[in-house]
């Protein structure tokens, strides 16, 4: 907490059916101290129990893993003929052929419903052949929750609550709970409560669920095999088991680096991540009330990992502030050499006397770099993220520093533009000839 400076932080370590340390530190929003039984978004980290949701009702019969999801779930259509190829298998391996890059996600995100969510991509298409390509899109677990709603008869929360949560004593584990404090957002090192966006407050199978440290330490201790089981072994390793094409199962990836299976969560104002050690039988999650450009909650499970392995953790905390820190300075830079550039105006047109028109013009692209970039920020951080689509909004939470520091750099770069093209349209007085005048003697 010290080195990475986090307003609120709750941790779970489970080994051999046993719950090792559940803890908070810091504090929510509102001031009250984060425990183990603080409530924490934990984003895509939802995902895994969604797998086990889908499981369950493939072990009794409910749902065909490898057979087509668009004979599984009515109302499933695609501006595409390979969508009905979509086996239920391939949606949990994200192996689909869905993208960010080919669904007209903000149509989906304003969705009422998981019925209407799978109504709203009859106009969208896949971006390669079911099978042949991985590729991390939300919409892949959103179908799975929606199938589970079909192949149960209930509810996607219901099913989760009565069927996951339930059997676990998950006591305070939820689908979109409205109890839970605002996260915070990092500006500039100052962390300030934001709300999270309405869009992703949702009930989907992709990044709904609400939990604790104390739920979690449930949740790892019965992927580990103790506890109570929900689904078959068998079961349990065809979820943990990787593809061919990525080192990930269903709602589980695997760390190449560690062996750990492993699943981070990032939503606007909150950040998780969870593993588990098939060699020690070691279970971990942290989850935090803030994000950041630099996430520290992976990196802390990292360093719990080496701890209960008896190896030395390498050092946490620091990226962040100095990410910022370096963002802060380029701000406060360009701030200075716009200033200083609009000043220098004149000057820099009277050099240029002789050469207005389209060479003044092309000095002048240099500074409009940075208001290009602005202007397609969204879009080449798409790119950035693979494809992943990105809004204006998204760009105010956590990338704030990174967007203000373009602003300011696009905002100073226009200011000296403008103000180079308005002294080049005055009239410029004529010098005197070098050398003309009189000399003393």
């Amino acid at each position: 907490m010290e080195a990475t400076g986090l307003p609120g932080l709750s941790v779970v370590v489970t080994h051999d059916g046993e719950v090792v340390h559940a803890a908070g530190y810091g504090h929510d929003s509102g001031g009250r101290p984060v425990t183990a039984d603080t409530p924490m978004r934990v984003a895509s980290v939802s995902k895994s129990f969604t797998a086990m949701a889908v499981m369950t009702l493939v072990e009794r019969g409910r749902i065909a893993l490898d057979e087509p999801v668009a004979e599984q779930l009515p109302g499933f259509t695609m501006a595409d003929p390979r969508a009905a190829r979509i086996t239920v298998r391939q949606l949990l391996n994200q192996t689909s052929g869905l993208s960010d890059r080919t669904v007209d996600i903000p149509a989906t995100e304003s969705a009422t419903s998981l019925a209407d969510y799978t109504a709203r991509l009859a106009d969208s298409r896949l971006a390669a052949d079911p099978g042949t390509h991985w590729e991390y899109c939300n919409v892949n677990y959103d179908l799975a929750a929606r199938l589970v709603e079909v192949a149960s008869g209930r509810t996607f929360e219901e099913y989760l609550r009565d069927k996951v949560f339930g059997p676990l004593g998950m006591s305070s584990s939820s689908v979109s709970a409205d109890a839970v404090a605002d996260g915070y957002n990092s500006v500039y090192g100052a962390w300030l409560p934001r709300a999270e966006l309405p869009a992703f407050l949702d009930g989907t199978g992709s990044g709904g669920v609400v939990t604790t440290a104390a739920d979690m330490g449930k949740w790892l201790i019965t992927q580990t095999g103790g506890g109570r089981p929900l689904v078959k072994r068998a079961s349990l390793e065809t979820m943990h088991r990787s593809t061919v094409l990525r080192p990930y199962g269903m709602g589980w990836g695997t760390d190449e680096d560690t062996g750990l299976l492993t699943h981070s969560g990032n939503l606007f104002t909150y950040t998780a991540a969870q593993a588990i050690s098939p060699e020690t039988g070691y279970g971990f999650a942290v989850m935090t009330n803030s994000a950041a450009l630099y996430d520290d909650a992976y990196a802390i499970m990292l360093g719990l990992t080496a701890l209960a392995e008896g190896r030395t953790p390498e050092p946490v905390g620091g990226d962040r502030q100095l990410f910022e820190a370096v963002l802060g300075g380029i701000a406060l830079l360009s701030a200075g050499l716009g200033a200083l550039g609009a000043a220098r105006a004149r000057r820099w047109a009277a050099r240029r006397a002789g050469r207005r028109g389209w060479r003044a013009a092309v000095r002048l692209v240099p500074v409009l770099i940075p208001a290009v970039v602005l202007a397609t920020y969204p879009d080449w951080v798409s790119v950035l993220t693979n494809g992943r689509t990105v809004t204006w909004a998204q760009m105010t939470y956590f990338p704030a520093p990174l967007s203000i520091t373009l602003l300011v750099a696009a905002l100073a770069g226009v200011a000296v533009a403008a103000a180079r093209v308005i002294a080049l349209r005055r009239p410029v007085s004529p010098r005197a000839p070098r050398g003309a005048g009189s000399r003393r003697s």
